[in-house]
């Protein structure tokens, strides 16, 4: 079992190492543009404050971190982890590291002590984690008592319209435009990854399970995206 969870996060390393230089464009064209949206909703239900010091986990090149440190601003301090390297390379190109601290790590293995963070953000990076329950109450360890954490990514809608509509964008949309870019086996992992992950009732039951005195899944997009907002 510890073998198979060391394949698979190096596995997904190694993917979100290779994808890095087109991530963002890619995102871009396959949300429509609506990722923007998406984050700044993830960043708003996660309380933070001015002068407060933030979390992002899974921070890939840095889109919500970027937004933490326009909220807690030049007296707060905003930190994003992620274990790729290469998504580190590209955030910290475009976000200067006096603006924000990069780390390379582990999001089942936080650096960092207890009751540390007045907030904390993971947008896509949930799904890709071999060890769900252990990532969620690491991030409650690091968050302050009464702070929240607000977790953005793909969802399986209950509607079987948009299931199925999903499916069809995922197979005949995504995959076909990574594939110009020379990445479709990268990207058809998401909706192999999907099947496994989660619906949000049974995330919010996830987020009890570990500790949090509040736990409440928002779906977006017509249930295609979520938004899970933990409470400690």
């Amino acid at each position: 079992m510890v073998t198979e969870k060391k394949e698979h996060t190096e596995k997904v390393q190694e993917l979100f190492n290779r994808i890095a230089p087109v991530y963002d464009s890619l995102n871009q064209w396959l949300s429509l543009g609506q990722h923007h949206i998406w984050k700044m909703m993830a960043v708003k239900w996660s309380r933070p404050n001015k002068g407060g010091r933030a979390l992002d986990i899974c921070c890939g090149s840095g889109d919500l971190a970027g937004i933490l440190s326009q909220k807690v601003g030049k007296t707060g301090k905003v930190h994003g982890l992620d274990f790729s390297i290469e998504q580190l390379a590209v955030a910290k190109e475009k976000y200067p590291t006096w603006i924000i601290e990069w780390i390379q790590g582990d999001a089942l293995e936080l650096p960092f002590s207890n009751e540390s963070f007045d907030c904390v953000t993971m947008g896509y990076g949930l799904r890709n984690l071999n060890d769900i329950p252990t990532a969620l109450k690491e991030i409650l360890r690091v968050l302050k008592p009464g702070s929240s954490a607000s977790i953005l990514d793909f969802h399986r809608p209950y509607d079987p319209t948009f299931s199925l509509f999903q499916d069809i964008y995922l197979n005949s949309l995504v995959v076909p435009i990574a594939q110009v870019y020379g990445y479709k086996e990268d990207y058809a992992y998401i909706s192999q990854s999907l099947q496994k992950f989660p619906q949000g009732r049974h995330q919010v039951e996830l987020g009890y399970q570990s500790g949090f005195s509040r736990s409440v899944h928002y779906p977006i997009a017509q249930g295609m995206m979520g938004v899970l907002v933990l409470t400690k």
